[in-house]
C-alpha cells in the first residue's frame, strides 16, 4: 500500500482540474475573438448544453457582455441561465476580491461572477 497514494491521487486531480480550466479559458476566449470579428448572432441563437453552474453562467455572462457590447439583441436562453449560487471570484487570488467587487462588468456581477474589468481583453 502506498501512503502516497492519497496525495498523488489529489495532485492529479488537482492538475487536471488545472488543465481543464486552461482549456474551457482558452475556447472562451477563442469564441470572445470570432464572435468580435464576425458579429454573427447566429453563433449564440442556440442554448449550449448546461453541464457546470459557474461555467454554464460564465459563458451566459460573456454572451449577454458581448452583445451588449456590439449592440445585439441578447437572446432570451442568455438571460435566463441562472447565477451561481455562491460568488465565484474566477482569479482565485484572495488580493483580487476588493478590485474585482468595483470593476466587474454589470453582465458578470448579476450573474455572482467577479473578474477584472479587462477579463474578456487579449493583447
Amino acid at each position: 500500500m502506498n501512503i502516497f497514494s492519497n496525495h498523488d491521487d489529489a495532485a492529479r486531480n488537482q492538475t487536471t482540474h488545472r488543465s481543464r480550466s486552461v482549456e474551457l479559458s482558452r475556447v472562451l476566449m477563442d469564441f470572445v475573438d470570432d464572435f468580435r470579428y464576425y458579429k454573427s448572432p447566429s453563433a449564440i441563437t442556440q442554448l449550449f448544453e448546461l453541464s457546470s453552474e459557474r461555467y454554464d453562467a460564465l459563458l451566459a455572462a460573456t454572451g449577454y457582455y458581448l452583445c451588449d457590447e456590439l449592440h445585439l439583441d441578447t437572446p432570451r436562453w442568455i438571460l435566463e441561465i441562472p447565477a451561481c449560487k455562491e460568488p465565484w471570484f474566477v482569479s482565485g487570488m484572495e488580493s483580487l476580491k476588493a478590485i474585482t467587487l468595483v470593476e466587474s462588468p454589470l453582465q458578470f456581477r448579476l450573474r455572482k461572477i467577479f473578474v477584472l474589468e479587462n477579463f474578456l481583453q487579449r493583447v
